[in-house]
């Protein structure tokens, strides 16, 4: 049994084998809930739990738009710990770079697919099995290329503006027991990122007036606080964790 105090909250993680979404379960853990990870890889999901220490870990290995595997995810989450009550949405995809003039529709599907409707699935059978009858909350993490114009990204900008207004629906609709809020980092260092910075770290660091990319951890505090107590009052809303980025919208 971990040093850690038990919080007695039990909480969803998807895609969290590494990057972002580990980071929210390093944050979770650190005050006392115990988790469930997903991933699509299983060897990376059984060394991020035994990483993160299998007697408070459990992975689901699944693809995130699978209903099956959603299903499965939700399950075991209550097999293992009797209870559910947040929910992560982090999974996500960017398979593609270049302009949506010339994008494959069926790309344009996986994107939406991976990002939106995944999201919407692990709400409603979160909500179903556990929340529409006990509370807790949702975290959907989104992106900075949601709120403007993402050159070359276009495709996932979109899904990401799509899961920023599905948080404000699904808000909505399951207050008050349920309080959904989501994230929008700006560029974080993880391997998903990587082809934003590689190489030139320095000078993408240079633009942020905090004079950084982000990590992982930044997301995680910031999912650890819309996940608690301290956030009871806060819903429907989207918490934009980006370095001071957006300061210098539209400046030259």
């Amino acid at each position: 049994m971990s040093t850690v105090e038990l919080s007695g909250k039990v909480a969803l993680i998807t895609g969290a084998s590494r990057g972002i979404g580990y980071g929210i379960a390093e944050a979770l853990l650190a005050r006392g809930d115990r988790v469930c990870i997903t991933g699509r890889n299983e060897d990376a999901l059984k060394e991020a739990v035994e990483a993160l220490g299998a007697d408070r870990v459990i992975g689901v290995a699944g693809k995130a738009h699978d209903e099956a595997h959603q299903a499965v995810a939700v399950e075991r989450t209550l097999e293992a710990f009797g209870r559910v009550d947040h929910l992560v949405n982090n999974a996500g995809t960017n398979p593609v770079f270049g302009p949506i003039a010339d994008l494959d529709l069926n790309v344009a599907r996986k994107v939406f697919e991976t990002n939106v409707v995944s999201a919407l699935g692990f709400a409603q059978k979160t909500w179903h099995a556990w929340q529409k009858d006990n509370g807790g909350s949702i975290v959907n993490i989104t992106s900075v290329a949601g709120l403007s114009a993402s050159p070359f990204i276009g495709a996932y900008g979109i899904s990401k503006a799509a899961m920023d207004n599905l948080t404000r629906q699904l808000a909505h609709e399951y207050a008050p027991r349920v309080r959904v809020n989501s994230i929008a980092p700006a560029v974080v260092k993880t391997k998903f990122a990587q082809a934003l910075y590689e190489g030139r770290e320095e000078e993408a660091a240079a633009a942020y007036p905090l004079g950084r990319l982000g990590v992982p951890s930044d997301i995680g505090g910031a999912a650890a606080f819309l996940t608690s107590s301290q956030a009871d009052w806060i819903t429907g809303q989207t918490l934009v964790v980006d370095g001071g980025i957006f300061l210098k919208a539209g400046n030259s």
